[in-house]
């Protein structure tokens, strides 16, 4: 059997998407998410055949990296992180390309030298003027960045395009993420801003809309008339590792309920669109959002909590505030949930529950469609006793696939009826491998292809639905607690049993 490429053009399944001559100046390139996800990322593009032979990675960091030569640092995380096989031919055309430039952000002489440095590109490599600036950097250089960008003339696009690319967290409440906003844009026309969330790279996030609208048999019962409520789940089992100093500025809802879970909401109820282009889909999920507000009591409808020490996988774990670089009067949690009210004509009265934390049970990140009980049964209940509610779980993360939930008789002579599943797991219906998302993510960036990239208005309305959460949460002066290796406080389970509803446990 044949091997499809997984990131072929749509439009024709003969032929990849194949970028054309360009650069990638990494910001950044010596911290952990461009060692762990973007270089290995850049190698399998270009391992696929789906970079240019005139493509170019610049990096740019104001630390050397570590003593070690900076090509051996590339080509180990490259080594380390690579999904594909590693071929040295690959490699070594790759590494032809690569060039180092280190400074300062606010150094002018080190943003000379990149500047020198991207024109003997041009030269050598025929990357064409076409380059993007990738800032995998603390959001508090953004501004820092874009500014230098701007002012060594290198947002110009008189000989190529210019593009930037910006990571998560877009600010931490609607009035920073305006002012970042407010820096960007006046340097990068709007179309020439990519926003990342890796999420929306996920093969099954883009599943959502391929089981919604390819499919005839559940759309007509994807509103309130069928549907109890929605509940969607991203749970980790590890704790805050050595993001300490990030992490306890930020919190779960920032750090995953703002971006990741408002994003896969907005495709589970958005209308369909005309088309899948990116304005299409930005209209779509623009109206959710617009029209998404947390249930009014946040006092009922919202849980925070912090782990404490317990078993997690069969090892004894430390709390959070016992956690390296945690202060021991922190209140940032590290569990967050919140009912989401959805006011439109399909949505009406159907709650979205939307949870997030570290040291659960299990890593999973699921969205579960939960319908409502049948009007009338034609059994007894001792028949139905053990019979649930017809669930659809969509299964991001890590056993990536889709369950269907329902009810089916027992064999044998009593009418008796009982919870059944049926699972489609991606990696048992296909031959081709997923490309990690962020493989997908920067070869659109590179094509200049944006549907997958939220826009600011998607960010802006976003915070408008998390501020008051966090507002209330602030006024708060303690924080529930959860053992790790559980599934979250016990506000949380209040919080469903209010509404006469409880968690899946996944």
């Amino acid at each position: 059997m044949s091997r499809r490429n997984p990131l072929r053009d749509p439009r024709d399944r003969r032929l990849p998407r194949i970028a054309g001559p360009c650069s990638i100046v990494l910001f950044g390139i010596t911290g952990d998410l461009a060692r762990k996800k973007l270089i290995p990322a850049i190698y399998d593009l270009a391992n696929r055949g789906l970079l240019p032979p005139g493509f170019a990675l610049v990096g740019f960091a104001r630390e050397d990296p570590g003593g070690r030569s900076f090509d051996d640092l590339v080509e180990q995380a490259a080594r380390d992180g690579a999904r594909t096989p590693w071929r040295e031919t690959v490699w070594r055309r790759l590494s032809a390309g690569i060039r180092f430039v280190p400074g300062d952000f606010d150094d002018d002489a080190a943003w000379h030298r990149l500047t020198a440095t991207l024109a003997e590109l041009d030269r050598t490599q025929g990357t064409g003027g076409n380059h993007a600036f990738y800032l995998s950097i603390p959001p508090g250089l953004f501004p820092v960045v874009v500014d230098q960008i701007q002012r060594h003339g290198l947002a110009s696009e008189d000989e190529g395009w210019r593009r930037v690319v910006i990571e998560k967290p877009f600010g931490h409440d609607l009035a920073s993420a305006r002012a970042l906003n407010a820096a960007v844009e006046p340097v990068f026309d709007r179309h020439n801003v990519f926003r990342i969330d890796h999420y929306l790279g996920k093969e099954t996030v883009q599943n959502i809309l391929a089981f919604r609208f390819a499919n005839q048999l559940f759309e007509p019962m994807w509103n309130s008339h069928y549907v109890d409520h929605v509940q969607i789940t991203m749970a980790e089992d590890i704790g805050i590792g050595t993001r300490a100093g990030y992490y306890d500025q930020i919190g779960a809802a920032r750090d995953v309920i703002q971006n990741h879970l408002l994003q896969l909401m907005a495709l589970v109820a958005m209308e369909e669109p005309v088309s899948f282009n990116a304005e299409s889909l930005r209209i779509e999920k623009q109206k959710i959002l617009a029209n998404a507000r947390p249930a009014p009591r946040l006092d009922l409808h919202t849980a925070r909590g912090q782990y404490v020490g317990g078993w997690a996988g069969g090892t004894q774990v430390r709390g959070y505030l016992q956690e390296e670089g945690i202060a021991s009067t922190s209140t940032t949690e590290t569990y967050a949930a919140v009912r989401i009210d959805v006011a439109t004509r399909r949505w009406a009265g159907v709650p979205f529950y939307l949870r997030a934390g570290k040291r659960l049970g299990r890593r999973v990140t699921e969205v579960a469609v939960v319908f409502k009980r049948a009007p009338h049964q034609p059994f007894s209940s001792h028949d139905v006793e053990e019979l649930g509610q017809n669930v659809v779980v969509m299964r991001i993360q890590p056993d990536e696939g889709l369950t269907l939930r329902l009810g089916s008789k027992v064999p044998g002579s009593a009418m008796e009826i009982r919870d059944v599943s049926m699972d489609f797991a991606y990696g048992g219906a296909f031959v081709e491998s997923s490309p990690e998302a962020y493989e997908r993510l920067i070869l659109d960036v590179l094509l200049g292809d944006p549907p997958l990239f939220p826009q600011v208005e998607e960010v802006e309305l976003s915070w408008k639905i998390l501020d008051p959460v966090i507002a209330h949460w602030t006024k708060q002066k303690t924080i529930d607690t959860y053992t790790a290796g559980t599934w979250g406080p016990a506000s949380a389970d209040a919080m469903l049993r209010r509404d006469g509803r409880s968690w899946r446990r996944p």
